[in-house]
């Protein structure tokens, strides 16, 4: 048994989530030790918790176009690790997904992260990401931490790419122009780095 495995065993079996288990959700994350990239996003959603596969919608689909990948690059563990800040899907709120728990990333972060000692790119994907990860360090938004991503390096704060953001998207068309660009050439030398 590999050490990601006896992780992924001690996620499932611990009391905090045993509601998941009843569920019959299994801990949503993808590891291996060869793994350049790393994605830090919020939680799965619905349909991902559903099928067991990550980014399995609309916006995984938006995400591997900025990201300049085909779904079999994305996909592969070797290429890409998939770290939530909570593995299993938190339930729906009022406007999207319910958070994280809280305390989710504090406890099983360090552990799996110990473990992908090849990543050359971290991409954090939406607030609760970069609130975990960069905390201070960057701006007082969003907005100004997706701004300062090239200074970041070799973390990659990005806008989440849900339909919800949209409307950010649109405000931002610098994110468009400069910050994918960015993103896909950071991507594809992480990626190449490990062939």
């Amino acid at each position: 048994m590999s050490a990601i495995d006896r992780f992924r065993d001690e996620v499932v079996a611990h009391p905090t989530n045993a509601w998941a288990l009843e569920a019959g959700y299994q801990p949503l994350f993808v590891a291996d030790e060869r793994a350049r990239v790393l994605i830090i996003s919020q939680a799965p959603g619905r349909l991902a918790q559903e099928t067991g596969i990550p980014w399995n919608d609309p916006s995984g689909r938006l995400l591997r176009s900025w990201m300049g990948v085909t779904d079999a690059e994305f996909y592969d563990p070797r290429n890409i690790a998939i770290v939530p800040m909570d593995f299993y899907f938190p339930g729906k709120g009022t406007s999207g997904d319910l958070p994280p728990r809280r305390d989710f990333a504090a406890q099983w972060h360090p552990p799996v992260l110990e473990l992908l000692t090849d990543v050359r790119l971290t991409i954090l994907i939406g607030a609760y990401a970069q609130r975990h990860y960069l905390g201070r360090r960057a701006g007082k938004s969003l907005t100004d931490n997706v701004r300062a991503a090239e200074s970041l390096l070799p973390l990659f704060p990005i806008v989440h790419p849900s339909p919800l953001a949209r409307g950010w998207r649109t405000r931002n068309p610098w994110f468009a122009e400069e910050t994918v660009p960015l993103l896909t050439a950071q991507v594809r030398a992480a990626v190449e780095a490990g062939r």
